[in-house]
């Protein structure tokens, strides 16, 4: 019998099925090992999918600017993560930040809070270093303006006194913080201060309402300096109204002491041996 070619009845041989059958199954193997191979890049390295994180904006100031060498940058944290989760991202970024933990505070936008608060993405952190211890903003609808002003320029006492007085008020008691030639035994050349602006403005407002509201009657007003401040300037002026002396006497002294302990306001004393950042040292 003379021998056909396969191709001529149109039904390839078993043999043919069998080698395409081979090939499809190697195929569908070789893909299924891909796919195996790729999960397990997946795991292991590149090709993973991204576990879902939240971006965060961190800004420094005073001793965390000058030594991390920047004003602000943006971290990665895992969604659901807390402060102390973005401050451990840090510190494993920063030697100043480990070296200081425990020494500062932080802020969430712009409010204080504590290592255990949630994060959300496009918050705002900040670096409260201890403090050296503008707007107007309206306290109430219907009531005047409070006075309460962050500037680089000189400072007005008369502005502040301005902003209390009444009819209504007995006695006005002011303070004036100005730079000395020394300080803890050491020549001052200059001072330079540095704020957190928007929440500097925000916690002295803040001082005011707090103080009023503990002194029935006391009117408050209050200015500070930033920038560098030559011996004898002013970077401080508070003035105190009530109807009696003895309650504006308070509200000052009040004033004085929580601004130093809670605003975010930093000096750092120039001398001829170099500088330092009050509070926290060189």
């Amino acid at each position: 019998m003379t021998a056909r070619d396969p191709a001529d009845d149109g039904v390839d041989p078993p043999v043919e099925r069998r080698d395409m059958g081979g090939v499809a199954a190697g195929g569908s193997a070789t893909l299924a090992a891909r796919r195996t191979a790729g999960c397990a890049a997946g795991r292991h390295g590149a090709g993973t999918v991204r576990q879902a994180v939240m971006r965060i904006q961190v800004l420094y100031f005073a001793v965390f600017r000058e030594r991390i060498g920047r004003e602000d940058e943006s971290i990665e944290v895992p969604v659901g993560a807390d402060v102390a989760a973005a401050l451990a991202v840090l510190g494993a970024q920063h030697e100043v930040v480990r070296a200081m933990r425990g020494r500062f505070r932080v802020a969430l936008n712009q409010t204080m809070v504590d290592d255990t608060h949630a994060l959300a993405d496009g918050d705002e952190l900040a670096l409260i270093p201890p403090v050296a211890g503008g707007v107007d903003e309206v306290v109430a609808a219907g009531a005047p303006a409070r006075h309460v002003a962050l500037l680089d320029a000189p400072l007005s006492l008369d502005r502040c006194v301005a902003a209390v007085s009444g009819p209504g008020m007995g006695g006005i008691v002011t303070f004036s913080g100005a730079v000395r030639r020394t300080s803890r035994g050491v020549v001052v050349e200059r001072l330079e201060y540095e704020a957190y602006g928007p929440m500097a403005t925000g916690e002295m407002a803040r001082l005011c309402a707090e103080i009023e509201r503990e002194l029935p009657g006391v009117r408050l007003a209050v200015e500070h300096r930033v920038g560098a401040l030559a011996v004898g300037e002013l970077a401080v002026v508070i003035a105190a109204a009530a109807p009696h002396r003895a309650e504006a006497f308070t509200a000052c002294r009040a004033m004085i002491d929580r601004l130093k302990e809670r605003v975010p306001i930093w000096k750092k004393e120039i001398s001829p041996d170099g500088a330092e950042w009050v509070g926290l040292g060189p």
